[in-house]
């Protein structure tokens, strides 16, 4: 729900800025609710997580604001947007138990920001120790690479705490000299998508012209350039749209290294 919650956001804002361009911002924070401004949003007082996105767009209009939760309300042009975006938006933080509070004058831009009631602690210690529980642990060697330097810390402190041996890095072109260095010495490749420098499809290309049975993983956040199909028919051993799940791509590295050694046996 999140997931849909955030890119749904993201694309509207993203829409609303259009070709010539603008700044789309996203914030998190945890706050208060007292009972005053808990009532004028029409949410129960307390404690609340808050996701906003704003843009810097033209607005939404007076007569617009009314309806743009509607089910297939859009002002856009025809081929432009199904009107769905919002509306799943609306469902899904209803289904948290939470509330979307819209500002926006035309001309201005908008801010949509998303009320969710924090969850007890006992709650949050059960989801994870679900999640911990539910991961696969390995052996080998991987690659990891992403020009978002976040993405790699954490990439690699995951892949390490379930036991492989991780090599991360922001550039593809560092990625590819070590692994020119020692083609034989990994035993997977985890890459994202959109980087300067090389591409996940490009460097992708150049591994497999020194071990083309190198089981490469790819990662993106942009669905609508590559998709699971293209990612397949590339050689891709796996195709996950970001976030990731660390629960899938726990299990997928397993059995796919698992298999690629059974294969070179």
């Amino acid at each position: 729900m999140l997931y849909q919650i955030i890119v749904n956001l993201c694309t509207n804002a993203g829409q609303a800025i259009g070709e010539t361009g603008g700044i789309i911002t996203v914030g998190v924070e945890q706050v208060q609710m007292e009972e005053e401004k808990a009532k004028l949003l029409q949410i129960e007082a307390g404690q609340y997580v808050v996701i906003s996105v704003m843009d810097t767009g033209p607005g939404i209009l007076p007569e617009a604001m009314e309806r743009i939760f509607e089910p297939f309300f859009t002002t856009k042009d025809v081929g432009k947007g199904t009107g769905l975006g919002l509306a799943v938006v609306h469902g899904a933080v209803q289904g948290c138990g939470g509330r979307v509070h819209v500002e926006s004058n035309p001309g201005e831009g908008a801010t949509f920001r998303v009320y969710i009631p924090v969850l007890e602690t006992q709650a949050n210690h059960d989801i994870i120790e679900t999640v911990h529980t539910s991961l696969t642990r390995g052996k080998g060697r991987i690659l990891f690479v992403d020009d978002e330097a976040d993405l790699v810390q954490v990439g690699t402190e995951f892949l390490t705490a379930i036991g492989y041996t991780v090599v991360g890095s922001t550039d593809p072109l560092e990625v590819l000299a070590k692994f020119r260095q020692s083609p034989d010495a990994f035993d997977a490749v985890v890459t994202d998508q959109t980087m300067p420098g090389l591409t996940g499809d490009q460097l992708a290309e150049k591994i497999r012209a020194h071990r083309p049975e190198m089981p490469i993983f790819l990662c993106t956040g942009y669905s609508d350039k590559m998709t699971k199909e293209k990612a397949t028919e590339a050689g891709f051993a796996r195709f996950f749209i970001k976030p990731v799940s660390m629960v899938d791509l726990s299990k997928d590295l397993k059995d796919v290294i698992d298999q690629s050694l059974q294969q070179a046996r």
